[in-house]
């Protein structure tokens, strides 16, 4: 088997996580400048087999989607024009933050920790993983 890699894409920064090569453990793995997103995920790509990537659709509380939206309908593309033999798929990724600040909070980390949004990436990328991974059981 082969990971499945998640992707949190926002207009700055965009958090990632990936599952274990079981496809059973999902967690962080970083969070970068979204202007460098396409080499680090080449790179990455080149070291470890990935089956799949689920990628953050942003809509709106009422699912209508959010501005970024079309940034990641862009990225979707990108990436099937440099990588067609791995899927990308959109999952919905309403309220992924408001989870993360909820998972920071249970979590006790003190209000400086929670306040890092490269942090909040990386844990929303994660909660979206964690979402799909059930949605397919």
């Amino acid at each position: 088997m082969a990971r499945i890699l998640a992707i949190d894409y926002g207009k700055k920064r965009t958090g990632l996580a990936v599952t274990d090569m079981l496809q059973i453990v999902p967690g962080a793995l970083d969070t970068i400048d979204t202007s460098a997103l396409m080499k680090y995920l080449d790179d990455y790509v080149s070291r470890e087999a990935v089956e799949r990537i689920i990628i953050g659709e942003p809509r709106q509380p009422n699912g209508q989607p959010s501005e970024n939206m079309q940034r990641v309908k862009t990225f979707q593309g990108q990436w099937r024009s440099r990588h067609p033999e791995i899927p990308i798929e959109g999952y919905d990724e309403r309220f992924t933050s408001v989870m993360a600040h909820r998972t920071m909070l249970d979590a006790g980390l003190h209000k400086k920790a929670r306040q890092d949004k490269a942090l909040v990436d990386r844990i929303s990328a994660t909660i979206i993983l964690q979402d799909y991974l059930a949605s397919r059981r």
